[in-house]
């Protein structure tokens, strides 16, 4: 019998972006390359930025790192999303992880500028 609750959970995700180590990237990479669990790990993500919104302490240099390796690694289906997420606030926190996502290229090499 098959569970309601879906694999990840938006904690695990979210949980998984705080620490980021190779075993987590390794993880999330398995993760961002299962269409099915796209939802998952936007919803994870976005608790994520929230999380770090509602922190004591505002570590703006991991927001970018992150950002930056998500941008490097997400995806190309996934790169819209993932600039509309890093869009979604005006928070020092999203604007972090906003120039991590811009400083990756990510969102270049998925979609190329047009010669014309």
């Amino acid at each position: 019998m098959q569970s309601s609750s879906a694999f990840p959970d938006r904690d695990t995700v979210a949980a998984k972006l705080t620490t980021l180590s190779g075993e987590d990237q390794a993880w999330l990479k398995l993760l961002m390359e299962n269409v099915q669990q796209e939802e998952s790990f936007l919803s994870g993500l976005q608790l994520y930025l929230e999380q770090q919104t509602a922190a004591r302490f505002l570590n703006s240099l991991k927001l970018e790192a992150c950002g930056e390796w998500l941008g490097a690694n997400t995806p190309a289906r996934l790169q819209i999303r993932l600039n509309e997420v890093s869009r979604s606030s005006q928070h020092p926190a999203f604007a972090a992880f906003k120039k991590g996502v811009v400083k990756s290229g990510g969102f270049e090499k998925a979609y190329p500028k047009s010669t014309l």
